[in-house]
């Protein structure tokens, strides 16, 4: 375009200024407060704005660097072409293989193999594991139990194939500060001071010091995640263990360029699109910045090196076709941020073993998202997004206070062993626990939106939705379980109860508050009944009745309630549970003549459900 016909262009759209969009925003606002209305206080600790404008862009240090430049906020390298990673689990090294070379040959490029099920691994279980698959042209992640001896196996398997050095590219998932520690309340090696566990590291670093792209040690910070975190807090204390880490083997005579490079880092993604995002950029920049501080040699050894997760957190039993949709925006947040590696867990990984089906599902969301999205062809798109790069800021910024905290106390492992870290995670899981029984936070399926039909499969272990608690130790969990276990009860209790929708008085408020009071229902499992609309009380109550009803919801606008509730309740005669849809003014007079049961936006929904399934008998 010309630089006049640019010139026109932006004359016929001349500049708006701050204070312009401010003053039309407290217009519309009539007098509401502005603050309460359109700022979001996220649980990371910092404000959201409506909007955001070049003016917030201004003080931000780390605007101007490119991709694969110090402190490689936009990515570690000028491009984003992320490996596909799928986990098999090795209960049989052959069933594994042939399981792996599928997997190959469906677009996967980065193999994770949990060797977790086998109680011993020989060598000639890695041989067999390994057969025909062309180990310069994948990825390979390891990971097991009792893993050091394996792990010698695996590395003498590789040094045997007389490869390439820089051809080799494999992570060993060697993790006992986070894994072991935090999930445990032990080390590994059973040492309390985790002296074994350090230096077996340690001398599998030396072991591996020619190899500059096996990683040795994994930060599985998707612990912190799925165990209920926020964001800052799985972005702080991953630091936090990665850095205890530095610590520890450089005071064991490693240097720094070579304990950095063996690093990998592991997030969850979560639903929380746009923070995503952002987390991950800040996340790169915190860690160079921290290896900066010990003066590498090379300025690329504060390269983070990331493998993300779809979480697991917010999976549901209910509904496990929506955990389809949660997988295929998470994988989007991670991709768009430059992630290394991703991993999307299948749609039925948190109640059975995943099948076939659910396994291409998963990998095909990444296939999607590169091949026919062309994601890997743009690097760091939300760059010099106003405000993506307002969050990343923010997010560094308050990951990095809780960091320095982290450190004050000692690092991870002290803070850790004194309680700081599971009491910070478990106070932010406990208040999502409260966002969800509210429905402050959503999860489809679980807490609104159920499928009314659903009955959940009688194979389904009712340990899938029983949440386990440790003393001093980070226990994962899925949000949705409490309401999972509810609804389970529910269906295995060889009753099913109803709830019937007695529309009346005003149309538009009766169908309003019907749909309400069905999805509020069905989340317990109770079996709902709507109805369009009854022309009159007697009518209504008939066919509830009529219908064997255990609970009655009276559907209709506040105005109506003072008369068509006592009507309805004294025809109904004691023979069902009366409820009523909404918060009325006439509430208290209600309460009066006897009516005392209320659903509305502000119920808590789970002690509100099991309340009723009590009053039932359920």
């Amino acid at each position: 375009m010309a630089n006049t016909e640019r010139e026109k262009l932006f004359a016929e759209f001349p500049a708006v200024t701050t204070e312009q969009w401010e003053a039309v925003i407290t217009t519309d606002l009539k007098g509401a407060d502005y603050e309460r209305k359109l700022v979001w206080r996220t649980a990371e600790g910092f404000n959201v704005r409506p909007y955001y404008r070049a003016e917030n862009l201004e003080g931000i240090e780390f605007l101007g660097a490119q991709a694969g430049e110090f402190p490689y906020v936009r990515g570690t390298h000028n491009g984003n072409d992320w490996a596909i990673h799928q986990t098999i689990s090795v209960k049989c090294p052959k069933a594994a293989n042939e399981e792996a070379l599928a997997l190959l040959n469906s677009g996967v490029n980065s193999l994770g193999f949990c060797l977790c099920p086998m109680e011993s691994v020989k060598a000639e279980d890695i041989d067999t594991l390994l057969e025909g698959i062309c180990i310069p042209a994948v990825e390979l992640t390891f990971s097991g139990n009792n893993f050091v001896p394996t792990a010698k196996m695996i590395l003498a398997k590789v040094e045997s194939m007389g490869l390439e050095k820089d051809d080799v590219k494999i992570n060993f998932v060697f993790d006992p500060i986070v894994k072991d520690l935090s999930q445990k309340g032990i080390y590994c090696c059973g040492d309390e001071q985790g002296t074994a566990c350090y230096e077996a590291v340690a001398e599998f670093i030396k072991l591996t010091a020619d190899y500059k792209r096996i990683r040795v040690v994994n930060v599985s910070g998707s612990i912190f995640s799925n165990a209920g975190s926020t964001i800052v807090e799985e972005l702080a204390f991953s630091l936090a263990a990665g850095h205890d880490y530095l610590v520890k083997l450089t005071e064991m005579g490693l240097p720094i360029d070579l304990v950095a490079r063996k690093i990998r880092f592991q997030f969850a993604v979560t639903s929380n699109y746009f923070m995503e995002i952002a987390k991950f950029r800040a996340a790169r920049m915190l860690w160079a910045n921290i290896v900066k501080g010990y003066n590498p040699e090379k300025e690329c050894s504060g390269k983070m090196f990331v493998h993300a997760v779809t979480s697991m957190w917010n999976q549901t039993v209910y509904d496990p076709y929506v955990n389809m949709l949660r997988g295929t925006t998470e994988a989007m947040s991670a991709t768009l941020a430059g992630v290394h590696s991703l991993e999307v867990v299948p749609f039925n990984y948190s109640y059975e073993e995943p099948t076939e089906f659910s396994k291409r599902i998963a990998r095909n969301v990444e296939l999607l998202l590169k091949h026919e999205s062309h994601f890997d062809q743009v690097v760091d798109p939300a760059g010099g997004s106003y405000y993506i790069e307002t969050l990343t800021k923010n997010i560094a910024e308050q990951a990095w206070k809780l960091f320095l905290e982290v450190e004050e106390k000692g690092g991870y492992v002290a803070a850790f062993k004194a309680g700081f870290v599971v009491e910070k995670v478990k106070a932010s899981a406990a208040a999502k626990d409260k966002n969800i029984t509210t429905r402050r936070q959503i999860l489809l399926g679980a807490n609104q939106y159920p499928n009314f039909t659903e009955v959940i499969d009688q194979n389904v272990c009712e340990c899938t939705v029983q949440r386990q608690e440790g003393e001093n130790v980070l226990t994962p969990y899925r949000g949705a379980m409490a309401f999972e276990a509810m609804r389970m009860h529910v269906d295995r209790s060889g009753k099913e109860p109803k709830a019937f929708m007695l529309t009346c008085g005003s149309l538009s408020m009766a169908r309003a508050r019907a749909q309400f009071s069905c999805n509020f229902f069905a989340c317990a499992g109770i079996r709902v009944q709507d109805n369009t609309f009854f022309h009159s009380l007697e009518e209504g109550v008939a066919a509830a009745l009529e219908a064997k009803a255990d609970i009655v919801v009276v559907c209709a606008s506040d105005d109506d309630y003072a008369e068509v509730a006592p009507k309805i309740k004294e025809l109904l005669g004691g023979k069902a549970i009366l409820v009523v849809a909404g918060a009325p003014a006439c509430a208290a007079e209600l309460e009066a003549q006897g009516i005392t049961n209320f659903i509305n936006v502000k119920s808590n929904v789970l002690d509100t459900l099991k309340f009723y399934l009590k009053e039932l008998g359920i």
